[in-house]
């Protein structure tokens, strides 16, 4: 296979461009919850921490990400789309509530390394895809079927919550020693002022059967 898919950014330089650009803006394009409040950001939060058990699990060669289930949150998405990195720096977000994208910079799920997720929490009054996120839990699986046939299954082990204006950059894209999802959406309160969640959720898993 051929195409724009197979010319990795050389990552060392996505997580440069990253820092202090891409996390700070992400998903800011979530809807306005029907309160429109805002109150002070919140101060990183773990919601879930537990390390899954060793596995002998192989690392898998590239392939797009096609579909996304979690079980426990109801996920169940239809196409995974693209994701790369706008004029500005700051990451592509998907257009409507309910798709999910994948960040095109970073490895596919099953390779080593973090695979990013990206989807909302809402949008334009429409609960998104990821907007249970923040209830999962240590344990839960997100299974990431892939458009060479192999399906992925990761397990959860740690939900947190992290302020945009101190996102935690190189412990979400850094390089880990196997195969890592990331799962990324707005959360906390929402600025009115400025139509941006003032937080981001993000759930870590590892890889631990195909």
């Amino acid at each position: 296979m051929t195409g724009s898919f197979w010319r990795r950014w050389p990552f060392p330089l996505v997580i440069g461009a990253l820092l202090g650009l891409v996390c700070a803006a992400l998903l800011t394009a979530c809807a306005v919850p029907p309160s429109g409040k805002v109150e002070s950001p919140a101060s990183p939060t773990t919601v879930a921490t537990a390390v899954p058990s060793p596995t002998a699990v192989t690392p898998l060669a590239p392939a797009r990400p096609a579909k996304l289930e979690i079980p426990a949150i109801g996920v169940r998405t239809g196409g995974i789309i693209d994701l790369g990195l706008a004029g500005d720096g700051t990451l592509e977000v998907p257009q409507d509530a309910i798709t999910t994208g994948w960040f095109t910079g970073g490895p596919a799920p099953g390779e080593i390394g973090p695979a990013i997720l990206a989807g909302h929490v809402d949008y334009k009054k429409i609960p998104g895809v990821f907007v249970r996120l923040k209830e999962l839990k240590a344990g839960d699986e997100a299974i990431v079927h892939r458009e060479d046939g192999i399906t992925a299954v990761f397990t959860v082990y740690a939900v947190e919550r992290h302020s945009k204006a101190s996102f935690p950059t190189e412990k979400v894209y850094g390089d880990t020693t196997g195969p890592e999802l990331r799962l990324i959406t707005c959360g906390g309160d929402f600025d009115s002022s400025t139509g941006n969640y003032l937080d981001n959720v993000v759930a870590f898993a590892k890889l631990t059967r195909v």
